[in-house]
């Protein structure tokens, strides 16, 4: 093979890499990140003490509580009476260790439940139930001698996280996660190694392919708060945009770090490498100097045989 096919061969495959290694890093994060639900319960258990979701939370609690209370005029005034101490109570809630608790099984369930309908043929919502929720709040209600306290009807009352009609696209995009979160980070990481070996200077290749993965990591760290923005932007009216930029937040934590070290060690091994490039130039073999006879005596081999001096001239 020629240098210059071989230059050009090991280029190609330098930049396959560096541009597989952000869709890599996002497809295993998906894929064994995400998709696993010890790590999404670990990831999600601090926002229960962050205000913004605990306010988020009850509000959205304290209108499902009051808007299950029913129709006509008695449910109505009903409604009106015990509205605010609803939503008080609710609040209250957020800050015990219960809800804690009832907040890391909430996560639990319905990740497992999202799993399971990805994970299955049968198209049917993914729901979750807050009919736990309101008991407790009723109960704390009628504890505190709040009016028609007791007239609270606990209903199961199911919020949708996965609508039917969505999970076909859903499914085939988490199955072409799962399959891509193993092979395209190992694709990533052979062509780099055959790049590497083909070029006819590997030590530059070594530079291209550090500085190219320090260039994927930007760009992942970009197109998270890329897509930050927009899913914020998308969200309806009613939902809590500090809540959800909270939960992005946590979502994307590991991925985030992930898009640091990446440019860390992106950078970290290009500089190495010039370093020792250098240091390799300047403490190189010094060239010997000859000297134009050789050794010593080869000068005088050299002009021949050595002539004795002539006698002084005497003059009478």
């Amino acid at each position: 093979m020629s240098r210059s096919l071989r230059s050009g061969l090991s280029a190609v495959l330098i930049a396959l890499s560096c541009l597989l290694v952000p869709f890599g890093a996002l497809s295993a994060w998906a894929a064994y990140g995400l998709a696993d639900t010890g790590r999404y319960v670990t990831a999600m258990a601090p926002l229960a003490g962050d205000p913004d979701v605990r306010d988020a939370v009850a509000q959205t609690v304290g209108d499902g509580i009051v808007h299950g209370i029913g129709h006509g005029t008695d449910s109505r005034l009903m409604r009106g009476t015990v509205s605010p101490f609803v939503h008080d109570a609710v609040r209250s809630f957020t800050q015990t260790a219960a809800f804690r608790t009832a907040w890391d099984e909430g996560n639990r369930a319905a990740h497992d439940a999202v799993l399971s309908a990805l994970r299955d043929e049968r198209d049917h919502a993914v729901t979750v139930d807050l009919a736990p929720v309101t008991a407790h709040v009723k109960a704390r209600l009628a504890q505190d001698h709040v009016p028609l306290a007791n007239r609270i009807p606990v209903q199961h009352t199911e919020v949708a996280l996965l609508p039917a009609h969505d999970l076909g696209r859903l499914r085939k995009g988490f199955h072409m996660l799962e399959v891509a979160g193993f092979w395209l980070p190992v694709s990533a990481v052979v062509f780099a190694a055959a790049g590497i070996a083909l070029a006819a200077r590997r030590r530059m290749a070594v530079v291209a392919t550090a500085l190219g993965t320090a260039l994927g990591g930007a760009l992942l760290a970009l197109a998270l708060a890329v897509g930050r923005s927009l899913t914020l932007s998308d969200l309806p009216a009613e939902v809590s945009q500090p809540a959800a930029g909270t939960v992005y937040d946590a979502l994307t934590s590991t991925l985030r770090t992930a898009s640091w070290l990446l440019m860390a060690l992106g950078l970290g091994v290009a500089a190495l490498t010039w370093l020792t490039r250098r240091r390799a130039g300047r403490s190189g073999p010094r060239p010997r100097l000859r000297l134009p006879f050789g050794r010593r005596g080869r000068a005088s081999e050299a002009q021949g045989p050595a002539q004795a001096p002539e006698p002084p001239r005497v003059r009478a």
